[in-house]
């Protein structure tokens, strides 16, 4: 059964996706046979191009999703190269787990309480520094050019970003590269950016395409922050995904493949952008300049860093505050009276909604780790070496856009009468969550020493008891921090859940969603905490696990970290 396991995990990757873009481009030719299409045509396609602000809303996409992955990259490269090595370097280090937990829907409601005209920050700085006793009319939050869009964005991927850079150095003799070209002369950043950036940028280019992808086609985070009239190209599928004439989903299939086909040609103009920066820096890596001072270059990212720090833990604040917030008037920076009705209020309806949000994630988690030990054990056992195309197959969930697949994989449960099953709501999280593990995983279980395994097989153990009694105990922390991972992008799904639960299977983040444009601080702010406080919870429990393990097998957990 282990030698199944890659091969099957492989078609679980592959065939969802696979299927559900089968699912969309039929339609998109006018083929769906349930909503009478019996014959192919290009007919869906010129509905989509005669559709009112189509146009302005792909423009949009391109934008959004090319600014905030350059600003993310930008940050992300500049800090480690500007701090590699640093006192702060080892506490951002420490603090990416958090960062990562939060999910992308209560980023965007936390930044949008925290800067939006009656926001936390313009109640901090008012009437003192403003002389506002009102709001100002301005369009912050939903602004035309999806600014704060992309200030969401950015918010959620650096923390993605720096984990892959961070991942890729383990690989690399990072140190004693830097030593040397330090012992030239060269400055610290000019060392990091000559020595190790060639080497690095290979290595996170698959997360940095996963990124472009994903800024481009998100959808609750453009429900919050973006553009409404009209909105990224996502959002509007979405639209027309939900209309309740039928014949517009033809029109949204075409939409979807549209999407597809942009995202495509985005990530193959980022990559002709590499090819020409590459050209460029071939003259910079070369030109024999040290760059010994490069406190410009050091300051800037470092406080572009902190600053993004500052404003994620200042919008988890703000959506702590609002939960419990009694009366709160502008310009107060802090409420005048503390309540837990709105908590009292909402336990009654938060039960369903976190119930299906704890146990589908649990579920998919488990699945998805099983899955994953099941591939690497298998990997080791046969003495396989992974080559660069199975990273390309691990991040096909994450490359193709999810709106493009999920409706065609609707139309799959459908068929097997599957549409709305918590069985199918697993499944669904279970494409997003298996990525996630496999890439946290990998590589400490492909670090691990095998002479530890040698060791029991020599000493009359059989492969499964050294997989059980060696090998999972060794890694309890990275396996416990995968979990974590897991769980946190299983609680944060919002477009996996509304097509496979059809509207039966609340979770908490479709609710808070859902929740986002009605208005009621309070209401939302209960939502977006609990939604935020799964995945920490989880984390907490993955850092705590092991230190009680430490306690009773001090030598065992010296091993593993």
């Amino acid at each position: 059964m282990l030698r199944l396991a890659p091969a099957a995990t492989i078609l679980l990757f592959v065939g969802p996706v696979a299927i559900g873009l089968a699912g969309v481009i039929l339609p998109s030719f006018g083929y769906l046979p349930a909503l009478g299409g019996d014959s192919i045509s290009l007919q869906p396609w010129r509905r989509m191009l005669a559709e009112p602000g189509l146009l302005t809303a792909a423009r949009l996409s391109l934008t959004t999703g090319f600014a905030a992955t350059a600003l993310s990259l930008v940050i992300a490269l500049g800090f480690v190269a500007a701090c590699h090595g640093t006192r702060m370097y080892g506490r951002v280090r420490h603090m990416l787990a958090p960062l990562l937990a939060v999910p992308h829907a209560a980023v965007a409601i936390g930044l949008a309480f925290l800067i939006a005209p009656s926001g936390w920050a313009s109640r901090l700085a008012s009437p003192w520094a403003t002389g506002w006793q009102t709001p100002p009319d301005a369009l912050i939050i939903h602004d035309t050019l999806g600014l704060s869009l992309v200030a969401g964005l950015v918010v959620k991927e650096v923390p993605f970003l720096l984990l892959a850079i961070m991942a890729a150095l383990n690989q690399l003799p990072v140190e004693r590269s830097l030593a040397t070209a330090r012992t030239m002369g060269y400055g610290a950043v000019a060392a990091w950016g000559k020595a190790i950036l060639p080497l690095i940028y290979r290595q996170i280019r698959l997360p940095v395409y996963a990124v472009l992808a994903f800024s481009m086609s998100v959808v609750d985070m453009a429900i919050i922050l973006g553009p409404t009239t009209p909105g990224p190209l996502a959002r509007e599928i979405m639209r027309l995904f939900n209309d309740p004439d039928l014949s517009q989903r033809f029109v949204a299939a075409a939409a979807a493949v549209s999407q597809v086909l942009l995202v495509l040609a985005a990530i193959a103009v980022w990559r002709l952008g590499e090819l020409c920066a590459g050209r460029a820096l071939r003259v910079w890596l070369s030109d024999g300049r040290r760059h010994v001072q490069d406190r410009a270059i050091r300051w800037p990212v470092t406080i572009a860093l902190s600053l993004l720090l500052t404003v994620a833990a200042a919008s988890f604040l703000a959506m702590a505050l609002w939960s419990v917030a009694g009366v709160w008037r502008f310009p107060d920076g802090m409420p005048d009276t503390w309540s837990l009705s709105t908590w009292h209020r909402l336990a009654a309806p938060l039960s369903l909604p976190m119930t299906v949000t704890i146990t589908t994630a649990v579920a998919s988690t488990v699945l998805a780790l099983s899955l994953v030990l099941a591939c690497l054990e298998s990997e080791y056992r046969r003495g396989l070496r992974p080559g660069a195309h199975v990273l390309w197959l691990v991040y096909v969930p994450l490359l193709v856009p999810q709106i493009a697949f999920l409706f065609g994989n609707q139309i799959f449960l459908v068929a097997l009468g599957l549409d709305g099953r918590w069985l199918a709501l697993i499944w669904a999280h279970l494409l997003f969550v298996l990525p996630y593990v496999f890439l946290i995983l990998a590589d400490p279980w492909r670090a691990l020493d095998h002479r530890y395994s040698d060791t029991g097989l020599l000493l009359g153990r059989g492969p499964a008891a050294v997989f059980w009694r060696i090998k999972l105990p060794m890694l309890v922390r990275p396996i416990l921090f995968a979990a974590a991972i897991g769980f946190a992008v299983s609680v944060g799904q919002y477009l996996p859940t509304v097509f496979a639960g059809g509207g039966r299977l609340p979770t908490i983040t479709t609710e808070a969603v859902s929740l986002a444009a009605s208005g009621d601080r309070r209401v939302i702010g209960v939502y977006a905490f609990a939604q935020t406080a799964l995945p920490l919870i989880a984390f907490f429990a993955a850092l705590a696990v092991p230190a009680w393990l430490g306690r009773r097998h001090r030598g065992l957990v010296s091993v593993t970290r």
